[in-house]
């Protein structure tokens, strides 16, 4: 028996198909096609119908991997702020990605953001679904006369799938529409943003059946139609699922973005307003939440110059290889305690240039310089909320790479704990979600990665040497 999982992240669309016991069975993508908006000066969008195009193709692709009579359910998830809006009679008018801030020249209609503050567990921007909904009203006419409901890219996934729109607890929290203690949608904050109620959907909560495939959908992917659609959740909520942790635990999602949690039982909120808490997918149960901003995506370009024909196993050689402490780096990754995110970076070191620099020098600045910003988010997120278990798990991409994973502990004093399948943790979550939807019980692997921490009085002078670095190009902004 085996699940599909469509993952719709900010860079790529994702189809993987994965076994009850959260094996990943295939994985395929493609690249997803952003559009510039000319009307509004940060803005882009995406087609939905060439993304649907997208996700049925690449799901016919792995479904070459896996018999599709074995396949039970299919579920979804996605970047957390990104909506498509939805017409009266159903046709999908626009994407918006979480990358999208047509909002921005709106963003003062919030009279007192202190209160929004309060009610969403998160400063009002125009990264939230709220303001991407103001700026289409307010010069997109064409588009909003006809918007009866929007939707998470996600659960509009879903709805393509069985025809049903609903809007689950996690991403509802990225809305700014949904009261996050009261884990229902707010009128107060409808009327903050003058929008009306009758665009919200219902909600449902992630690991419940949706409903049955859509008998036009199994036909194109070849399926039964007895598949159930089950609702996900927002994409770091699924990869914080992968890895089973507990209440009071810490848990850092390495992505293209880095959040940093930790799960807690009750409602908290930071007194200097730098943190989010969300909903998780599990019930009765909050994410609080500092993000180190595109770290992955930071790694990954710096990649394609210096390694543009090489795999990630030559710089982790390499960087095994060779000391790089004379070669710092602050390339734009956020901090809970900063106000404004830097817009200027880059590397320093010695002059005249050392025979010593080599390009896995600038790499392993760009990882120290994840690694610090991951280390300081975590010391904002245990001083507010505290934090006493001796390891923190980690899931994600990033965390390939043991040299990240290692300063991730030298920096913060804590084991890094990484389960299996960590690298594709969304479709893991995805897998144990369906699983909790269908009833199933399964015996997953316990074995568990641990990294210790060592050598942390050194890291500790080379954190500040970190920080010296941040503070001269926070001075160039």
């Amino acid at each position: 028996m085996s699940y599909i999982i469509v993952d719709i992240g900010t860079g790529n669309v994702r189809v993987a198909a994965a076994s009850e016991d959260g094996k990943v069975l295939g994985v395929a993508r493609e690249d997803i096609q952003y559009i510039k908006d000319a009307l509004y000066p940060d803005s882009i969008y995406f087609d939905p119908t060439r993304l649907w195009e997208q996700v049925l193709r690449l799901a016919k692709q792995v479904l070459q991997k896996v018999p599709g009579a074995e396949v039970r359910a299919i579920t979804a998830t996605s970047q957390r702020e990104g909506i498509v809006l939805i017409s009266k009679d159903g046709r999908s008018l626009i994407g918006l990605p979480n990358i999208d801030h047509r909002g921005r020249e709106w963003e003062d209609l919030i009279a007192d953001k202190s209160r929004v503050y309060q009610l969403t567990g998160r400063y009002p921007t125009s990264l939230f679904s709220a303001m991407k909904l103001v700026g289409i009203r307010e010069r997109r006419p064409e588009i909003w006369k006809d918007t009866a409901t929007f939707l998470s890219i996600s659960n509009w996934i879903e709805y393509k799938l069985s025809g049903i729109a609903r809007y689950e607890h996690s991403q509802a929290s990225e809305t700014l529409l949904y009261d996050v203690a009261r884990k229902e949608w707010s009128a107060e904050l409808c009327a903050v943003f003058g929008l009306s109620g009758d665009l919200l959907s219902s909600i449902a909560s992630s690991a419940t059946v949706l409903g049955k495939i859509k008998q036009d959908v199994a036909d194109t992917l070849s399926l039964n139609n007895t598949v159930q659609v089950i609702v996900g959740g927002g994409d770091t909520q699924l990869a914080i699922k992968s890895t089973r942790p507990a209440v009071n635990d810490m848990v850092i999602v390495s992505g293209t973005t880095t959040p940093i949690v930790k799960l807690t039982g009750m409602y908290t909120l930071d007194e200097q307003e730098r943190t989010w808490t969300s909903r998780d997918i599990e019930a009765d149960r909050f994410v609080f939440e500092a993000n180190a901003g595109v770290t992955g995506l930071n790694y990954q370009r710096l990649k394609e110059i210096f390694y543009p024909n090489e795999g990630y196993d030559v710089i982790e050689k390499e960087l095994a290889e060779n000391k790089h402490t004379f070669c710092m780096a602050s390339l734009g990754s956020l901090l809970a305690d900063e106000e404004v995110s830097l817009t200027r970076g880059g590397f320093i070191f010695p002059a005249p240039v050392s025979h010593l620099l080599t390009r896995s020098s600038f790499v392993w600045a760009t990882i120290l310089d994840i690694a610090c910003s991951i280390a300081k988010n975590y010391k904002i997120l245990a001083e507010v909320a505290g934090h006493t278990p001796d390891y923190i798990w980690g899931c994600g991409g990033g965390l390939q790479s043991k040299v990240l994973r290692q300063l991730i502990a030298n920096l913060t004093g804590k084991k890094v704990h990484v389960r299996k399948e960590y690298q594709q943790s969304s479709a893991v979550g995805g897998a144990l979600i369906c699983n909790e939807a269908l009833q199933i019980r399964v015996q997953m692997d316990e074995s568990i990665d641990v990294v210790a921490p060592q050598e942390e009085a050194y890291y500790a002078t080379l954190y500040a040497e970190w920080e010296k670095t941040r503070g001269y190009f926070r001075n160039m902004n």
